[in-house]
């Protein structure tokens, strides 16, 4: 408990700093390059080489390069494990390689033979110089994967700040100084990338040195491990094209219908990530090598006890951000974004869509977390068979749903297809291992979800009150009108949940205070 509990809340506290390092980088960019076709020349083609990482790198190869990791560690030794890494390592240099070496050469004929529009032109320069990041985070990846398999959880987290980092010292140290016109400084941010991307991956070497991890040249072509792990990346890399795939469909669904509907569904999602991050990705990230090891040790009874703790931590944290997010959607998205060209129109709009995504809030966790119990089990294609019919599913629901509740209806189709998903998968999961059945057990979560009901509504009258005194003009009014209801709900909530002896509750009570109790 006390090790699950403090890994994902350390990975949780770098999570936390990379979204606020992240906005801050987001407010240089503004200030720097504004909204102007220079600007979105750059976040075009940085978009392309982050689209590769999703399909080659970081999710999917994860998913299925640390059971193999951690199956060699359990069963193999140390020696096995390093080398078995190390062929990865080489196929993954070679094959990012021949993919960066065609598209580089596709890039430079295009721009040496074809007549372009001048930022068409400025887009595929940029992304000439940007795309070799793809490789770089990549291997990033594959270092964190491996720390993660390690016990390491908190130094591979706040890897993902580098980028943030060096994108912010680039935007206000390096740029201005480049050229004189923005065109020319934009270049600067391009070599920019790349060093973030050898941070990102040189920011893991000391912590992997230590553990004894030195790289050299394995052979890939016919190691068992690559393929392995060849195999078992298609169903995964599959599905999160079929994510990229459905994302891009909804939202030129919702560009067609117009009405800003992109933009009002595109800031709700902002703020829902923020718990789903910090938390839930945070405490899937830990299990998928802790599940591996239980996997590898056919310790199934173990495998569907740490399976259900965490569905109860998850179940305890994002039941009640949900219910607050929802009653207090309004004055949270008026605090934040309202300001400038974004009016009250536009605040209604947003958190309209925030009110209808929050219901999914614990099936988008819940999905992250049972997709990992069977990463760990070695079984890539169940998810991703799952997840590729509720994609199918969701785009239906869109095209049915956006004409009548706009941005509204996106959102709901969300999170009907993610609640799905997360109930498909456990019923899949039941039939896999038939221990993790007692997973779907009730014994807290009645009383969660009355302590939930209680805290959001004392949220909530809270928030009329404080607005029918102060009004919502100014940041001072502002202010209190979001954080008295949360300090009253989350008191309310807490307090509730420790007096009916709720096991999350004390758990993680007993992490802040530093006396981490027996679950009884």
């Amino acid at each position: 408990m006390s090790q699950m509990l403090k890994s994902s809340g350390a990975m949780g506290i770098a999570t936390l700093c990379s979204r606020v390092l992240g906005m801050v980088r987001e407010i240089c960019y503004a200030r720097f390059m504004g909204v102007s076709a220079v600007a979105d020349a750059f976040i075009f083609a940085f978009m392309i080489p982050n689209l590769f990482r999703r399909l080659l790198g970081e999710g999917a190869l994860s998913a299925a390069f640390i059971p193999i990791f951690k199956e060699k560690e359990k069963t193999a030794g140390e020696r096995e494990m390093w080398e078995s890494a190390n062929a990865v390592i080489s196929w993954l240099i070679v094959v990012a390689s021949a993919l960066i070496g065609v598209v580089l050469l596709g890039i430079s004929l295009t721009l040496a033979f074809v007549n372009l529009a001048d930022d068409t032109r400025l887009m595929l320069e940029l992304l000439r110089i940007m795309f070799p990041y793809m490789l770089l985070v990549c291997v990033a990846a594959v270092f964190i994967g491996m720390l993660n398999s390690r016990g390491y959880f908190f130094i591979p987290a706040m890897g993902a700040t580098m980028l943030n980092v060096v994108m912010i010292i680039a935007v206000l140290a390096l740029a201005p100084r480049w050229g004189e016109r923005l065109e020319t400084q934009i270049f600067a941010l391009a070599f920019a990338v790349l060093v973030a991307g050898v941070a990102q991956a040189g920011f893991q070497l000391p912590t992997l040195w230590r553990e004894g991890f030195r790289y050299r040249w394995v052979s890939p072509w016919k190691h068992e491990t690559v393929r392995v792990m060849v195999k078992r990346m298609i169903p995964g890399t599959i599905g999160v094209a079929a994510t990229q795939i459905n994302l891009l469909l909804s939202n030129a669904i919702a560009l067609a219908v117009g009405g800003s509907i992109v933009s009002s569904f595109t800031y709700s999602v902002r703020l829902m990530e923020l718990p789903q991050g910090v938390f839930g990705v945070s405490l899937a990230t830990f299990l998928l090598p802790a599940l591996s090891g239980l996997a590898a040790e056919k310790k199934m009874g173990e495998f569907a006890r740490s399976l259900g703790q965490a569905i109860d931590y998850l179940f305890y944290l994002n039941l009640f951000v949900g219910a607050l997010l929802l009653v207090l959607a309004e004055p949270i998205v008026r605090l934040i974004f309202e300001r400038g060209q974004f009016d009250g129109l536009a605040t209604v709009r947003a958190a309209e869509a925030l009110m209808c995504l929050t219901p999914g809030l614990v099936a988008f966790s819940a999905v992250n977390i049972f997709a990992r119990a069977f990463f760990a089990l070695g079984d890539t294609r169940t998810p991703m068979r799952i997840s590729v019919g509720c994609l199918a599913l969701n785009l239906v629901l869109v095209v049915v749903l956006i004409r009548p509740f706009e941005q509204a209806g996106m959102a709901l189709a969300n999170s009907i297809t993610s609640s799905l998903n997360a109930f498909l998968l456990f019923a899949a999961l039941k039939r896999r291992c038939p221990e993790a059945r007692e997973i779907g057990g009730v014994s807290n979560r009645w009383k969660i979800a009355l302590s939930a009901l209680l805290g959001a509504g004392a949220a909530w009258a809270v928030w009329q009150f404080c607005e029918g005194r102060l009004g919502h003009d100014g940041q001072v009014a502002r202010i209190v009108v979001v954080f008295a209801p949360l300090s009253v709900g989350g008191a309310i909530y807490l307090g509730t949940t420790m007096a009916l002896g709720v096991a999350a509750a004390k758990d993680i009570v007993g992490l802040v205070t530093g006396r981490f109790g027996r679950r009884g």
